[in-house]
């Protein structure tokens, strides 16, 4: 099914708008959470449930949004993805509070799923096979442009106007795409397609939101609280169900067969604690630069075109590298460049202003563009032409779930550094604990009171925290250069199995 040729390309113009919309607001975010912690009064467990929100959300909702697109059409559901979209950066733009804002970003997290997941069904079934590559290198630029952009669009809204516009960007860009894909794209649904799996669903992101929530809840808590232990516990037990859930029922939310393989297990595990690094890493530095080295947020969003360059830059050399040394040694190249990376920026943090700040960001970056389409190389090339599209679905929602657990994790890391490091000698008691307790809690004290001293010290907590959190990735990247050797074949033996992989699937963070 395919429509008239002026059409189509509409069709694609409304699909790319809508796209970098969404690619815009994730990586903006990033240089808002400072000005959200000041003028919200957010914490770090608030900021880490801004970002988790969305992500793990948009992360569950990628397959059942996809498969109900399939079943019930996929115009009306692309469209009431857009309208939640919209609707949701819409409230974001009227909270006064870090509660609301959390429900905001989960409603935009739905509405992203549906959008990232129907905009390429709508794609293969717009355009005809001979133009389809053309339609998904649009798609891939739309992605790739979210990434520079973001920073640099959302700390100049930031310098210049209120918090909220960081989100009301979103309403006028989703305002037009709805209005075309209204007009222009045309409704279709697959046959064939089975029942969504709602049990499982059910079951996967009530375990997944506890873990988060237990994760992130540790920092006021502690681990020995049983508000902490026992909603992990409740989570693994859920997650736990979803597995046996899935090996019963005949149409499962995710095909755990696909794991059996260990190309498709040895590029997916790679790709995911990359996500997990990178998504806490873009937590943190952000923070640190206007925290700490006292940038604005377009200062801020401008200082992350290092670690953001690198990765487009070398994420060219990728495919060549692949194929002269194989997906394995170009995982592991990668990952050892990411873990130096993150070495070299924890033990040069403090005190070096930001040169060498952008020196350990540009080579993480150029790691992170060697490894991150090795693994997807790595994971798609095991599957056959029959299993490509639910293949990259699970690959792509393992990979944003390992992203909300990486804002959570390494998020717990930083208040776990900073806690109790800060100076608090002859402050009086409430202003000592609110500076101890809570990460950037010196900081909004010594600015209150104009106490240098305090500041200063704030200022060395935090980046104590930061400089574990680095310490974290780097950790992480070790284990994940580990698990390519031990789960992918030798040079040889993993080359792809012939479907490849596009540029869409790996280029979006």
């Amino acid at each position: 099914m395919t429509t008239s040729d002026s059409r189509r390309w509409w069709v694609l113009g409304a699909l790319v708008v809508i796209l970098l919309a969404v690619g815009l607001d994730l990586t903006a975010l990033n240089v808002a959470l400072p000005t959200l912690s000041a003028q919200l009064n957010a914490g770090t467990s608030a900021l880490q449930w801004i970002v988790a929100s969305y992500t793990l959300v948009s992360a569950t909702l990628l397959i059942p949004t996809g498969l109900i697109g399939d079943r019930y059409g996929r115009k009306k559901t692309l469209l009431t993805g857009v309208a939640v979209f919209l609707l949701g950066s819409l409230v974001a733009t009227l909270v006064s509070g870090p509660a609301g804002l959390i429900t905001a970003r989960t409603l935009m997290g739905v509405g992203s799923a549906a959008i990232t997941t129907l905009a390429m069904s709508v794609l293969l079934v717009v355009f005809p096979p001979e133009e389809r590559p053309k339609a998904l290198g649009a798609w891939a630029a739309a992605s790739f442009l979210g990434l520079p952009l973001g920073p640099i669009i959302g700390g100049y809204l930031l310098d210049h106007f209120w918090w909220g516009s960081i989100f009301l960007i979103n309403i006028p860009v989703s305002a037009v795409a709805l209005l075309l894909g209204l007009i222009l794209i045309p409704e279709s649904r697959s046959s064939s397609a089975p029942r969504p799996d709602f049990a499982g669903l059910l079951l996967s992101t009530g375990g997944l939101v506890a873990l988060v929530y237990g994760t992130i809840q540790e920092d006021e808590y502690g681990w020995s609280s049983p508000g902490v232990w026992g909603v992990l516990a409740a989570g693994a037990i859920a997650l736990a169900a979803f597995v046996t859930w899935t090996r019963r029922v005949a149409h499962p939310l995710i095909d755990l067969r696909l794991f059996a393989d260990r190309r498709f297990t040895g590029g997916t595990v790679p790709a995911t604690l990359l996500t997990f690094a990178m998504f806490g890493v873009l937590f943190v530095v952000p923070q640190y630069f206007q925290a700490v080295l006292g940038t604005t947020p377009l200062g801020s969003g401008l200082r992350l075109l290092p670690l953001i360059g690198g990765l487009i830059a070398s994420s060219r050399l990728g495919a060549p590298l692949v194929k002269r040394i194989g997906p394995r040694r170009t995982i592991v190249t990668g990952g050892l460049l990411v873990t130096a990376g993150f070495v070299l920026g924890a033990t040069t943090t403090t005190g070096s202003g930001y040169g060498l700040a952008a020196t350990w960001l540009t080579i993480a970056g150029l790691g992170m563009g060697l490894m991150l389409p090795a693994s997807m190389n790595a994971a798609m090339g095991a599957l056959s032409a029959e299993q490509a599209g639910v293949g990259s679905a699970v690959l792509m929602t393992i990979r944003l779930v390992g992203g909300a657990f990486g804002a959570a994790v390494l998020g717990s890391v930083l208040s776990s550094g900073y806690r109790g490091r800060v100076d608090v000698t002859g402050l009086p008691p409430a202003a000592a604990e609110a500076a101890r307790g809570k990460v950037g809690g010196g900081l909004a004290v010594a600015e209150r009171l104009h106490d240098p001293r305090l500041l200063h010290s704030a200022r060395a907590a935090f980046t104590h925290g930061m400089d574990l959190t680095l310490l974290a990735g780097a950790g992480t990247m070790v284990v994940a250069a580990l698990l390519a050797v031990i789960l992918l074949p030798r040079r040889g033996a993993d080359e792809p199995a012939g479907n490849g992989q596009s540029a869409h699937e790996y280029v979006s963070a």
